[in-house]
């Protein structure tokens, strides 16, 4: 008890505070102005959102999805909204050698990548797993793996530019939810594998911020079809959380919340697994690492 009073109580107030309140930036709409940005999953939902105010903010643009004539209709109005640029690049995040090579294009058409956006997903429904392995793969490469194959491929744009990467997930990567075993799945492994690289990045000095961006259910068409009948939950409007998550891209939060009220973001913050993974770092030798 003395040993919790004398360090442990400390350390936790501490944290709290930090985690807390270190994140009062103010976001400014110029932020954005004249920077790169790629914006995948941006054809329809919170994508099309994304790069409505970001042309607004007078980015330079280069969105993706498998639906051609939905970009292409999502890159005009990006060019009417004010976009320094806007192009768009179809393609299907399930065919790997597609990823290095779009972004590897988009890189191109903007000469270099300030802003990674990673926003998309493969369609899903609400249903018990009923070992369904194809469906489980499907999801973890899509919803998973893909994400780690576009930021290998842009990591060294965003290393020149000193980047940021959007990832954005959902309450399902962080509490369990029945009927969306597979998807939350690998909404978990982004919160694992995206967590853990933000450390490596921290202690390699490598000046590339990664938010991961936590969602409740928002009123795109797709979530309203998958959820009618089912959930019965408030779905905010994706125009907003569009916008939240590029301020918290912007401000290079490591996390930000758009959910149904402060008290589901206060309660799913895990002040504890914060603490844990600060006091983890003390158990590691870096030097071998950091000197390779």
């Amino acid at each position: 008890m003395a040993f919790m009073k004398k360090y442990l109580l400390p350390i936790l107030m501490l944290f709290l505070a930090y985690y807390y309140y270190s994140e009062n930036e103010e976001f400014r709409p110029e932020m954005l102005q004249g920077k790169k940005v790629i914006v995948t999953g941006a054809s329809k939902g919170i994508g099309r959102e994304m790069a409505y105010h970001l042309a607004k903010m007078g980015a330079h643009l280069v969105v993706t999805a498998r639906s051609k004539e939905g970009l292409q209709k999502v890159v005009s109005r990006c060019l009417e909204l004010g976009a320094a640029s806007a192009h768009y690049i179809a393609g299907t995040m399930e065919d790997f050698s597609f990823t290095e090579q779009f972004v590897a294009k988009a890189g191109k058409l903007m000469g270099g990548l300030d802003m990674l956006i990673l926003n998309h997903i493969t369609n899903s429904s609400l249903t018990p797993f009923r070992d369904d392995i194809p469906l489980v793969r499907r999801n973890m490469e899509v919803n998973f793996l893909s994400y780690v194959a576009l930021t290998v491929a842009a990591l060294p744009m965003l290393k020149q530019s000193n980047g940021s990467i959007a990832v954005i997930s959902s309450m399902a990567g962080k509490i369990a939810h029945p009927l969306i075993a597979p998807y939350s799945a690998s909404k978990f492994a982004l919160d694992g594998f995206f967590s853990s690289i933000r450390k490596e990045y921290s202690i390699a000095k490598v000046n590339v911020s990664i938010t991961l961006c936590v969602l409740g259910l928002i009123n795109t068409d797709t979530a309203m079809k998958a959820v009618s009948g089912i959930i019965t939950t408030y779905a905010a409007p994706k125009e907003e959380c569009a916008l939240e998550i590029i301020k918290g891209t912007a401000l290079r939060q490591e996390e930000m919340y758009y959910v149904n009220s402060f008290w589901t973001a206060f309660l799913i913050k895990n002040p504890g697994r914060t603490i844990l993974e600060f006091l983890s770092l003390n158990t590691y030798n870096f030097d071998k690492f950091i000197n390779n």
